[in-house]
């Protein structure tokens, strides 16, 4: 693996950006023949999400497409920093303290509600928690000069917004959205944060959006026209689930004739609602022999497992913890239930159809009904109702949907469609969205 680093040039006060105190950057140029043009993705780090995990497909998929791909990182840190680096190159930036004086040189109005969200309005992991590595990822711009930077996730897209005021006019930038945006801002108190969304998103060359609700939800949020967010669904569909479902697993609550497994993937956070999981499964365990396991790590861990005990079901629940391979669980569990209370596009649920496991999911801001195309391909139930998450578990145990028929809906979020879906927008052919550059 190849990780190059980059270092902090002179203070942005000694370097203003062009076109007035607004900041604004001439269009870059659009060529129908990209081939082989380097491309950046840009994610704060490697943490074990599906953001995470949809970044590093697309990579290798543009990197098989003849494109010079660097994946940008805030730190090359995380479940997935061993697979880094497979066709594509690494660039690890650094913090810089001096950023208050390149927000100020890039827009004073913006950094004084930057200043004012951090400082009294946010926690620890907000959205703007990643700024100090801003102006390392402008002097990567200024070196690198690729053709289009796609920023994924909140955090990233305003750490972007923030540093191509420093890059030059030829690179594209174009952010994602991943979560359903105005859930995101309630639940975790960054209100704050909505008005520098507005100022900054107006001014990507593009916009994306993992699915219609996200995409709806952010036009709503940052005060968009509606066409000014495009809609691509996240590449989980892989080679990597597949071959990662034929792998063994060493589990005895998979063997034959041990009870059904129903199974849970995610941080265990407020967001993924696995106290209501628990409640369902409780109401299941009461019916019938069953076990419940729930991959992933998170603040939550104590309080889940105290919650696991006080509903007398401890000994049929297990917390592994965070597994480098959830698709050989996947290829063997009865259901997969997912319990969000909010959600983007979950792409534990796509991988669950692409391994073939029967799905139930919440019907959360957003994702999960367009997935299950409506409950086509699995039971949507009302999130934080434990009864109606227990009746959909306990009907998908009686009744499964054939395997197959799982595998083929998941062909929707292929890698290969989605990422020339990405090239489109990141080379500026034929989209839809609007370039505002505020």
């Amino acid at each position: 693996m190849r990780i190059t680093r980059e270092a902090a040039e002179e203070p942005a006060a000694r370097r203003p950006p062009a076109g007035g105190d607004e900041g604004k950057r001439p269009p870059g140029p659009r060529r129908e023949e990209d081939a082989g043009r380097r491309i950046a993705l840009f994610i704060p780090d490697v943490s074990g999400g599906g953001v995470a995990r949809a970044m590093l497909n697309l990579a290798g998929a543009l990197d098989d497409r003849g494109h010079r791909v660097d994946l940008v990182l805030c730190r090359a840190a995380g479940p997935y920093v061993e697979s880094l680096g497979q066709g594509f190159d690494v660039v690890e930036l650094r913090p810089n303290r001096l950023w208050p004086a390149y927000a100020a040189a890039s827009d004073p109005n913006t950094f004084l509600r930057v200043l004012w969200s951090r400082t009294r309005h946010c926690r620890r992991f907000t959205p703007l928690s990643w700024l100090p590595w801003f102006p390392d990822l402008g002097r990567y711009l200024r070196r690198a000069r690729p053709a289009a930077l796609l920023a994924a996730k909140t955090s990233a897209s305003i750490t972007a917004l923030c540093a191509v005021r420093f890059a030059p006019p030829a690179t594209r930038l174009v952010i994602c959205e991943q979560t359903h945006l105005s859930s995101e801002l309630a639940h975790q108190d960054w209100g704050a944060v909505a008005p520098v969304i507005r100022r900054l998103y107006p001014r990507a060359d593009a916009r994306v959006a993992v699915s219609s609700g996200v995409a709806e939800d952010l036009a709503r949020v940052a005060r968009l026209p509606r066409e000014a967010v495009t809609t691509i669904y996240n590449p989980m569909a892989s080679g990597a689930v597949r071959a990662g479902a034929a792998e063994p697993l060493d589990h005895s609550w998979f063997q034959a004739g041990a009870p059904p497994v129903v199974l849970g993937i995610g941080r265990l956070t407020r967001q993924k609602d696995f106290g209501t999981l628990l409640r369902a499964f409780a109401v299941v365990r009461a019916e019938r022999r069953a076990r419940l396991v729930i991959l992933g790590e998170g603040e939550m861990r104590a309080e889940l497992q105290a919650s696991a005990r006080r509903l007398g079901i401890e000994p049929d629940v297990s917390f592994p913890g965070f597994v480098r391979n959830p698709y050989a669980y996947l290829a063997r569990a009865a259901v997969f239930a997912l319990s969000s209370a909010w959600e983007g596009l979950p792409g534990v649920l796509i991988e669950a159809m692409a391994s073939g496991c029967p799905v139930v999911s919440t019907d959360c801001p957003s994702g999960p009904a367009e997935i299950l195309d409506g409950g086509r391909y699995g039971r949507l139930v009302p999130a934080g109702d434990a009864g109606a998450l227990a009746h959909a578990i306990t009907a998908t145990l009686d009744d499964p949907p054939s395997r197959q028929y799982l595998r083929r809906g998941a062909q929707r979020f292929s890698v290969d469609l989605v990422a020339e879906e990405y090239l489109a927008v990141l080379m500026g052919r034929g989209s839809r969205a609007l370039r505002a550059r505020g």
